[in-house]
């Protein structure tokens, strides 16, 4: 069962946040409260949407956490995937299927025409189940970040 989060997940979302972050072998990464991420999709303002999915007796298996973005050669929104995570004892039961069901779902009641996600290089796992879904590797594009003090660095310049 696919559902949208409830505040009362957010305990729970920020538990799988962490979970992921050791499967990605970053976990001093994972620093987002859970005011921070309460805030994020339930706050006056919420920029972010999650989902999550449940086994048939209500144990949460995974969710998805996305935002929308913008292209603008096509004119129109769509959705970032920004966390999609199945705990590993759960996978291959259709929970991470079932979560991008929903997103595309989404987008086509919504008239979003991309979703799109990152995964990283190593990943073959996830890389396999996503190209057996149809998804395509936009190898052409690299993704850049700045953060930490290069952001700072950057974001004081000139003032």
């Amino acid at each position: 069962m696919i559902r949208s989060a409830t505040p009362e997940d957010v305990p729970v979302i920020c538990q799988l946040i962490r979970e992921l972050a050791e499967y990605e072998k970053e976990p001093d990464e994972a620093k987002a409260t859970p005011e921070q991420i309460r805030e994020a999709l339930f706050g006056e303002r919420p920029g972010a949407y999650a989902h999550i999915a449940e086994t048939e007796d209500g144990e949460v298996a995974g969710f998805c956490l996305w935002f929308l973005n913008f292209s603008t050669w096509r004119g129109v929104h769509g959705i970032y995937l920004e966390d999609l995570y199945v705990r590993p004892e759960m996978r291959g039961g259709g929970h991470g299927k079932a979560l991008l069901t929903e997103l595309a779902r989404i987008c086509v009641e919504r008239g979003y025409e991309r979703l799109e996600w990152s995964v990283l290089d190593w990943n073959e796992p996830s890389i396999a189940f996503y190209k057996s879904l149809g998804a395509r590797p936009q190898d052409e594009w690299t993704v850049y970040r700045l953060t930490d003090e290069a952001l700072t660095a950057l974001g004081s310049a000139g003032v």
